[in-house]
């Protein structure tokens, strides 16, 4: 892909294909122990770095998917899964992270294909959820796998509104006497 690039460049003379690649795999290559040391409490956002970067270089684009937006507060996670039934499909949420699983049934009857461009293999998708998201549903319609998610903040971690009392005005100068009769 890089080929047609490098040798239209005169810039690019003497570099090989093979030291470029190195050199993009080494601009990937990012370092988060100073995030460690230098902040108390924010470990779960840099071991969700640490996860993403490490997911990316390897990650697996089959099958394809969308995240969208819905609401403030909701999300719609879309999967294209041409070929599978609802029975081959499985979704869960453990560790506060979603799994979509797809094992198609073997087929019982042979077949031979002259071209097979619809891909039925099995896969795995993982999704990390934030705290408080929750899955609110799923569908499978037209080949495609619909995954509703809603934030939900529990009542004691909403802002809430703190009425000020009004203090009545006193008199500096009087003073509380007791009589001794």
């Amino acid at each position: 892909m890089l080929g047609p690039v490098l040798n239209a460049c005169p810039l690019w003379e003497g570099i090989t294909l093979l030291s470029l690649k190195k050199r993009m795999t080494q601009m990937r290559a990012f370092d988060l122990t100073p995030l460690y040391r230098a902040t108390v409490g924010f470990d779960q956002i840099a071991d969700l770095m640490d996860r993403a970067i490490a997911n990316d270089v390897g990650q697996n684009t089959y099958p394809p998917y969308n995240i969208e937006k819905t609401s403030d507060d909701a999300w719609r996670i879309s999967i294209a899964v041409a070929g599978f039934s609802e029975d081959d499909l499985s979704i869960e949420v453990k560790d506060r992270g979603l799994h979509v699983t797809g094992r198609k049934a073997s087929d019982e009857e042979e077949r031979t294909y002259l071209h097979r461009g619809i891909a039925t293999r099995a896969f795995e998708r993982r999704f990390h959820l934030a705290d408080h998201v929750r899955v609110t549903g799923a569908s499978h319609e037209n080949g495609m796998l619909h995954i509703d998610l809603t934030r939900e903040v529990p009542e004691a971690l909403k802002p809430r509104r703190i009425e000020i009392a009004s203090s009545a005005k006193t008199d500096a100068n009087l003073v509380d006497a007791k009589s001794v009769n």
